[in-house]
């Protein structure tokens, strides 16, 4: 699926990776004791809203059904604009395995620290999609410390794709969030061809994916209605794939990379794997 490149895996040093299935240093997500931690900024733009419904295809996949997963909502950095609720979608995919950093960003803290350790604590890794900016991240390791002592930086594995995510972190998070996890740096899910899948097509019709035949339709239909309802509205970003009837799922390349899912590069190619059952 992504070309061969030698990977150091270094401490506490932020890494660019274009493959991993090829490395054997690489490390691997253990299906029955590591945690999937996903972070939404959700703002400004929608496209986490595709992201977490397209989500929900690989957690009903017969190849995840042990998948630990937790997510939070509102993980967003320094970047201006308004937060775009997803609250019902957030439920239907995720359940009570989620929490709300935007509305109750201090609960949040202290529930996704006990899920974390709780995950450590019985000898699993968290791997965690940063669909977002990573301060939040800084704050969960800190408050870390300060309850169980310091993380050690192999235990978590922070997944960015986002050159823009970065630049609208605050500097001195960033900077902690990499020296005090194993942080790597994939190339951009927005682009094909570059190592990762490329989720962000105009032309791929989001409509389809709301077809009774599909197994995400519910899913797909409030994404639609949440994303049509605040794409560009109060000054929010304008996401063009979406406005023209597009997807773009983007961030989900950094899940893609971390569950080693193969043969998914193009959105088409993600729906028509997954919804086999792979």
């Amino acid at each position: 699926m992504k070309p061969t490149l030698f990977i150091l895996l270094l401490l506490s040093l932020p890494l660019t990776l274009n493959a991993r299935t090829a490395d054997n240093d690489a490390p691997a997500f253990n299906m029955e004791k590591d945690l999937l931690l996903l972070h939404f900024d959700l703002k400004t733009d929608v496209d986490d809203v595709h992201t977490i419904a397209a989500t929900d295809l690989i957690l009903r996949s017969p190849a995840f059904t042990k998948l630990k997963v937790f997510a939070v909502s509102g993980t967003y950095g320094v970047q201006g604009g308004l937060y775009v609720p997803a609250d019902k979608l957030l439920d239907r995919v995720f359940g009570n395995r989620w929490v709300d950093a935007h509305m109750y960003r201090a609960k949040a803290l202290t529930s996704t620290i006990s899920v974390i350790h709780d995950t450590l604590s019985t000898g699993g890794k968290v791997w965690l999609a940063e669909a977002g900016q990573s301060d939040f991240t800084a704050a969960i390791l800190r408050q870390y410390t300060a309850r169980f002592g310091k993380l050690d930086p192999t235990s978590l594995i922070v997944v960015q794709h986002s050159e823009w995510n970065e630049n609208n972190t605050s500097q001195d998070a960033l900077q902690y969030t990499k020296e005090n996890t194993t942080y790597i740096k994939i190339p951009d899910g927005n682009t094909l061809g570059n190592g990762t899948p490329g989720y962000n097509n105009p032309t791929y019709p989001a409509k389809q994916l709301e077809n009774q035949s599909q197994p995400t339709a519910e899913t797909w239909k409030m994404a639609s209605a949440i994303s049509k309802g605040f794409n560009g509205v109060n000054g929010r970003y304008l996401n063009k794939a979406i406005e023209s009837g597009g997807v773009d799922f983007s961030d989900l390349a950094e899940v893609i990379w971390i569950l080693n899912i193969e043969d998914v590069d193009s959105a088409k190619d993600f729906f028509l794997h997954v919804n086999s059952g792979n």
